[in-house]
């Protein structure tokens, strides 16, 4: 029995790619590839799959809010995030919401192939240095901050993208998302942080455990 696969992929070359590496395998069955989050969520309820390999950086709603919404809907898919994130709060966030692996985009088609099979089978895929990466923010993660927890993924890329100095506009470039969206999300992670600016913004992300980001 074949193994059904969707892709959601914001990024036309690389899902051309995947959608090759997978339809060359027989024991897959590749039932859909999608563009964006608000694609997959209208209509993989109506088209369920065996595993879902999500990215996380889409324009609109990200992978991880993705999940989020379809994992009530979808309780037997296995999601796996494919990405270029190396975040252990993104990692972390996106097992908490329902993933079941997560794969960096460098891996290869049959490090790619196999995951599947054993996320299919009931394992828990992860890249080497990902998995590597897991362990050790266990070892050294401080305590939980009840205000950072308060923030959405979203919300933490925003801030994450803050500290490292970018503008409001390179931010919204760097999400996809519009300049009046930045400036919402903005508002917001001021108020959960009790902050009235940019630099207290940053200063309470380091304060609360956070190194900032190179």
């Amino acid at each position: 029995m074949s193994i059904r696969v969707s892709i959601v992929e914001d990024d036309a070359r690389l899902r051309r790619i995947l959608l090759e590496w997978l339809r060359k395998d027989a024991e897959i069955e590749v039932v859909r590839a999608y563009p964006n989050a608000e694609q997959a969520l209208a209509d993989l309820p109506l088209k369920p799959v065996d595993v879902l390999l999500c990215d996380i950086n889409l324009p609109g709603a990200n992978g991880i809010e993705c999940v989020r919404e379809l994992k009530p809907l979808l309780p037997a898919t296995n999601f796996v995030m494919l990405t270029v994130y190396m975040d252990a709060e993104l990692i972390f966030e996106a097992l908490k919401v329902g993933a079941t692996g997560y794969l960096l985009k460098r891996t290869t088609r049959e490090e790619l192939l196999s995951a599947i099979r054993s996320v299919h089978e009931g394992g828990s895929p992860m890249s080497d240095s990902i998995a590597r990466l897991v362990v050790n923010a266990f070892r050294s993660a401080p305590a939980k901050s009840p205000e950072l927890e308060q923030l959405t993924p979203r919300e933490m890329e925003v801030l994450r993208l803050l500290a490292r100095g970018l503008l409001y506009k390179q931010i919204s470039n760097e999400l996809s998302v519009s300049y009046h969206t930045v400036h919402t999300l903005i508002r917001r992670i001021y108020d959960k942080l009790q902050v009235h600016s940019r630099r207290q913004a940053v200063e309470r992300f380091q304060e609360l455990g956070r190194p900032l980001p190179s």
